[in-house]
């Protein structure tokens, strides 16, 4: 019996072999997984997994789960996507193809915008080589904050 297998799923699968994941089964494996089956649906290199970018990820992910807030971080060197969830917990699957899904609201061919749809395009901004996620809990509410370096979005150019 023959297989058939998706193309871009099987690149993106064998390029991720190569890329050092975190420890199998965790948030962080699942998150970089996800990132990287998303982009490689438009084809742009797959995301390494920076600690760097966790760590930094983390501090801003407590700090929104204690204070309530949701909002950016303001100076942020990094590019950065946000998701929150109240009463539920959403698994980094559903987190990512929550982002993924603003798709629908980007018009490649005009490089524009019809509603939300940043998150998706810093997802699969072609420069962008790293990402560190991580979540908190508080206020009854689970807060997932990525970083990502380089970041994207920048105004006049295509994310990929």
């Amino acid at each position: 019996m023959h297989r058939i297998v998706n193309p871009i799923l099987a690149a993106v699968l064998l390029a991720a072999a190569t890329i050092p994941l975190p420890s199998a089964g965790t948030f962080e494996t699942e998150m970089l997984i996800e990132h990287n089956v998303i982009r490689g649906e438009v084809r742009v290199p797959p995301l390494r997994w920076s600690a760097r970018l966790a760590i930094a990820a983390r501090k801003w992910a407590d700090t929104l789960a204690a204070n309530g807030r949701f909002e950016h971080q303001t100076h942020n060197p990094y590019g950065e996507n946000l998701f929150t969830a109240a009463g539920t917990e959403a698994p980094p699957i559903e987190v990512v193809r929550w982002w993924a899904a603003e798709a629908s609201d980007y018009d490649y061919k005009t490089n524009t915008c019809r509603g939300t749809c940043g998150h998706y395009t810093q997802l699969v901004w072609r420069n962008t080589r790293e990402v560190g996620c991580a979540e908190a809990r508080g206020r009854g509410r689970q807060v997932v904050v990525c970083e990502y370096d380089p970041p994207g979005n920048w105004r006049g150019e295509r994310p990929w």
